[in-house]
């Protein structure tokens, strides 16, 4: 007999003091920088790098990647948001997009390296793995807002959806396939990955080439992102079309063109500096 279990958010609210309260979302993406900040640090350590780069760059990356998370979610869900103008910060309610976070953070970081005359794809590569990281970290945080979950179903796990939070073509079902679960567990899959491949290319130095991280990244998590997508009920969408699938194919397509670029045609990424190969340290 297949052993069942199901998930039931104990609601959103860490703890509350008064007039005072801590949200699980707002915690678990502050836990998921404080990793990612410690877990890159590490990595560049062991390629020889300053892992104060780093931390400068972590600033960057907070202030491109959450604000841009945010207003990629309200500008699909205006017509919400144009009722409600005060929600639109309301970040620590949840409603924040990883496409949106991941364009606001490329953007930083190119901007960043421009200033720092450093290259763009060994950060990148750099940052990557703690970005999957905390991608599978926050991904509880919509357990926790009782959101992202997918279509209904009876398997033996699933997710209950107090009524307030189900789609009104299903207020009558109470269990749902738990996205949230299945795109967290995706995530560590890629996690693990991108970490075998980082200390596997200190071991073969000329065999990994600057950038592969980050594009495996974006082949790795947009194909577990796809096929996710298409079981949920609250997607943002383009017209008929579900956005996360749209960018998941994009980014899909950008990450094999990019190895083929690095691997078949043995040239470097267009960067903001040359750099051919991990043994240019960055300053």
């Amino acid at each position: 007999m297949l052993l069942g279990f199901v998930f039931q958010s104990p609601g959103p609210i860490l703890w509350e003091i008064g007039p005072i309260s801590v949200r699980w979302y707002g915690f678990l993406i502050a836990m998921a920088v404080l990793l990612g900040v410690t877990l890159s640090q590490y990595l560049a350590q062991k390629r020889a790098i300053d892992p104060d780069l780093i931390a400068d760059l972590t600033i960057w990356l907070v202030l491109g990647a959450i604000p841009a998370a945010r207003l990629y979610y309200v500008l699909f869900q205006w017509q919400e948001y144009a009722q409600n103008p005060a929600d639109i910060i309301a970040i620590w309610k949840g409603g924040i997009a990883i496409h949106g976070a991941i364009i606001g953070g490329l953007l930083a970081s190119l901007i960043f390296a421009r200033i720092n005359r450093v290259s763009l794809w060994q950060l990148l590569d750099l940052v990557a793995p703690s970005v999957i990281l905390g991608q599978a970290i926050g991904r509880w945080g919509n357990f926790f807002n009782s959101e992202a979950f997918g279509s209904p179903t009876n398997l033996p796990w699933k997710l209950f959806i107090p009524p307030a939070s189900r789609p009104l073509e299903y207020i009558a079902v109470d269990y749902f396939h738990p996205t949230f679960l299945y795109e967290s567990l995706w995530n560590l899959a890629v996690f693990a990955l991108l970490i075998y491949l980082f200390f596997w290319g200190l071991k073969h130095p000329s065999k990994l080439k600057i950038g592969t991280l980050t594009l495996v990244y974006f082949i790795a998590y947009s194909l577990g992102r796809f096929w996710i997508e298409g079981l949920r009920t609250d997607s943002l969408m383009f017209g008929p079309l579900k956005m996360a699938q749209i960018i998941s194919l994009g980014a899909i397509a950008i990450g094999i063109f990019g190895l083929f670029w690095l691997y078949k045609l043995q040239r470097p990424l267009p960067d903001v500096v040359a750099t051919v190969s991990y043994n240019q340290k960055l300053p």
